[in-house]
């Protein structure tokens, strides 16, 4: 796909210069460049969560807060 954008000349002069020394069009350095950009959107797999199950005296839910929960389960 063809398409045009705007390269301020300080960057584009640059941007030759480093074509030059590679011995590559500055093409491939653009191409490069949008690559590595849209490879950092790649999320990692989701791992799973295991949550600490809390044992209770009778069965059915407790009401819980932070001070208690800290009580109940052991943290690293």
């Amino acid at each position: 796909m063809r398409t045009t954008i705007d390269i301020p000349d300080q960057l584009y002069r640059r941007l030759k210069a480093r074509a030059a020394r590679e011995g590559r069009p500055a093409k491939a350095l653009i191409l490069q460049g949008v690559d590595r950009v849209l490879a950092d959107d790649v999320r990692p797999a989701a791992t799973r969560v295991r949550l600490p199950i809390v044992r209770g005296k009778r069965p059915g839910s407790i009401r819980v807060d932070y001070d208690r929960l800290y009580d109940l389960i052991s943290f690293p």
